[in-house]
């Protein structure tokens, strides 16, 4: 949808005033403009029945020809610009940027004060303000103007102007200088765990403080006393204008975003022998091995990635979330931009207002702080009505009438691409805009392997058990039987039946022709797994991560997992213990038996975040329904929170997201089941839990 200014319209007969164009004789006709009073604008050039004659007017060093009367038509013409006062010439270079005309270019009003511009290089006028330097209009084949940016070799359907290339070029300026900077995150950040190691975890970092939700850090001027830092160097002060702290030194008169009393103070041990620490493009920290010619993330020195639990420093999921959480909040800290973005929007037509402002934004603009103004109402946002904006567009996305979004199954409630979105001719623009709303925030959860996509990972057959169990149990039966003496043929083909249209899909080249036996069924099983998780929406996930990766490059999630993605997109919700316990039932245990005792007592243990961990390991979600869980939902129908007596001593809790139900194994203490449930929460990854 392109949307055209209504201002002005330009025909054959309505042209600006011009030079040397002979248009400029006829009419110009704007909104509410006298033709005559445009036209005596105009400028001649050799015609012989106007005036001639030429007089020695120059504007910045290009003679011009004398503007004439029309007598004839009774038409006068706006006498030349006078000389710019002595003032006005030496201010002239404080003019800001946006203000500058290139160079040739003149600004000029009319006597009813409409503005347009003179450029004396080809001796044309318009009456729109020139394009900055490097850029050049276009026309497309259907007559779309676009615009071409020869500095960066880039094009775009948005009027460029002074002020969105000067924040442009802003934005790759920090980009440039993002690595450095993530480096020295980096530093903070072991710190700041070293301090807590050391002081027995009373000091907390400003980061993780944040980022936990606790109170900021008081503004200049306030007494801090408990400081575990203690006070900062002479000649700093701590500042908060905009609720984000920063540091001024004023020995230097300089700011910065890093606390002095922590930059560049980390003491690290040596790196085990054969070591050697590099950083990524992104300023992320790896370890090379160079004995065994491998690489890791993890700290090969004692103490820094494996510190005792009984020591007070977090367990390995914990310490692992939030050290990614906090490098991706500091890439979206690092490359924000000043200032805000508004979107006017009316309630009754929220969808449709929101697709065409966000789509005809350019992105780095939405990366700005957002303000919402509901149209006829008076509420001022400073974050409510954001919130409110975000929650009611994230549930419009999901309307039947835009055919983008299905339920994974019948019981299954979480989100997948439509086959049949197709049938919107629009579909591809909506998807690319729901991937920017999705990246600027959502509340809507979709299935794992979705997220799994995201992150360029490839969903596996056990990923499809959680959204389509009789899909999935129809391939384990291929899977387990052998189809010869079972007398079943099947080829590689597979039926898909869209909008009441039944299509046979190739899963190889003349797969219909091709018969699967005992042989070549693993290649079978994997080529229609891949199908499934992609049938027909090929095109429709391209267009939504297009458009989340213009926002938020994907390239800052590659650190999460998928269920870590999930999590950090649609939140957590407090999990109510005593509606757990009351809605969970048992096999072969009783809520008498000490196993059950034993793993209530550790669930109380948990915070918050490690018990949405273990709901997302048993259920497949980070999510509960409206009514708790008492209305958890499995592959049937309504199914409870279930704990099963599975297994030996030695095994791990094994999970079945379908049924909802935990495989806990007659464990012989408290602390061997805490030691192997934590275990199965924080380092199993994906649904590979059998």
């Amino acid at each position: 949808v392109h949307s055209r200014r209504t201002c002005l319209h330009r025909g054959p007969s309505e042209e600006p005033p011009s030079s040397s164009s002979p248009r400029a004789r006829s009419s110009a006709v704007s909104c509410g403009e006298s033709p005559g009073a445009v036209r005596g604008a105009a400028l001649t050039n050799g015609d012989p029945a106007v005036a001639t004659g030429k007089a020695e007017a120059s504007v910045n060093g290009v003679e011009e020809p004398t503007l004439a009367p029309r007598p004839d038509l009774g038409l006068e013409t706006p006498p030349p610009p006078p000389p710019p006062p002595a003032s006005e010439a030496q201010s002239s270079s404080d003019t800001p940027a946006q203000d500058a005309l290139p160079a040739g270019w003149e600004q000029r009003v009319l006597p009813h004060g409409r503005v347009y511009y003179v450029d004396h290089n080809t001796k044309t006028t318009t009456w729109e303000r020139p394009l900055p330097p490097g850029w050049e209009k276009r026309v497309d084949q259907r007559g779309r103007f676009y615009y071409v940016d020869h500095n960066t070799r880039t094009t775009t359907w948005q009027r460029p102007t002074a002020e969105s290339v000067r924040n442009y070029e802003q934005w790759q300026s920090q980009r440039s200088q993002l690595q450095g900077a993530m480096q020295q995150f980096n530093q903070r950040y072991l710190y700041q765990l070293g301090l807590k190691r050391a002081q027995g975890g009373v000091a907390i970092g400003r980061q993780e403080a944040q980022g936990a939700g606790l109170p900021r850090e008081p503004p200049s001027g306030a007494a801090v006393e408990n400081d575990p830092l203690g006070a900062l160097p002479p000649g700093w002060e701590k500042r908060q204008d905009n609720g984000r702290v920063y540091y001024v030194n004023h020995n230097t008169r300089t700011t910065q975003w890093e606390d002095p009393r922590t930059q560049g103070m980390i003491q690290e041990p040596p790196l085990p022998p054969g070591w050697e620490m590099k950083y990524t493009a992104e300023g992320v920290r790896y370890f090379v091995d160079h004995n065994s010619r491998t690489t890791t993330f993890k700290d090969p020195r004692p103490g820094f990635e494996t510190g005792s639990r009984q020591g007070g420093s977090p367990g390995a999921y914990d310490r692992s979330f939030r050290w990614k959480y906090h490098q991706f909040r500091f890439l979206c800290h690092s490359n924000a931009l000043p200032s805000h973005v508004k979107i006017s929007v009316s309630r009754q037509t929220l969808f449709e207002d929101s697709f065409q402002q966000i789509m005809n934004m350019k992105p780095y603009d939405l990366r700005r702080r957002l303000y919402i103004i509901m149209r006829g109402e008076e509420g001022l946002d400073y974050g409510g009505i954001a919130r409110q904006w975000f929650f009611l567009l994230s549930h419009e996305v999901l309307n039947p009438m835009y055919c983008l979004f299905e339920y994974a199954g019948k019981n299954n409630y979480c989100l997948q691409i439509n086959p049949a979105s197709s049938i919107n001719p629009d579909h591809l623009t909506y998807f690319r805009f729901i991937g920017r709303f999705i990246a600027m925030f959502i509340d809507t959860g979709f299935t794992l392997p979705f997220y799994k996509r995201m992150l360029n990972k490839k969903p596996t057959l056990k990923d499809l058990e959680s959204i389509d169990p009789e899909f999935y149990n129809s391939i384990i039966w291929v899977k387990e039987n052998d189809l010869e003496e079972c007398g079943v043929e099947l080829y590689f083909a597979q039926d898909m039946e869209i909008l009441g249209k039944v299509t046979t899909h190739q899963l190889k080249n003349d797969g219909e022709n091709e018969l699967v036996t005992e042989e070549n069924k693993e290649e079978y099983i994997g080529l229609l797994t891949d199908w499934r998780f992609t049938r027909g929406v090929e095109e429709q996930t391209k267009a939504f991560l297009d458009g989340f990766n213009e926002v938020v490059p994907l390239e800052w999630l590659r650190y999460f997992d998928e269920k870590e993605l999930e999590l950090m997109l649609c939140g957590m919700q407090e999990i109510d213990l005593n509606d757990w316990q009351k809605n969970t039932i048992y096999r072969h245990y009783t809520k008498n038996s000490k196993q059950i005792h034993w793993f209530w007592q550790v669930v109380k243990e948990m915070d918050n975040e490690k018990r949405i961990r273990l709901l997302q390991f048993v259920t497949g979600t980070c999510r509960l329904p409206v009514g708790g869980f008492a209305e958890l939902i499995g592959s049937n129908g309504p199914q409870k929170f279930c704990i099963d007596k599975v297994g030996k001593e030695t095994w791990l809790p094994r999970s079945h997201t379908c049924f909802n139900r935990l495989d806990l194994p007659p464990y012989k203490n408290l602390e061997q089941l805490r030691e192997k449930l934590l275990f199965a929460i924080e380092e199993t990854e994906g649904f590979g839990q059998e």
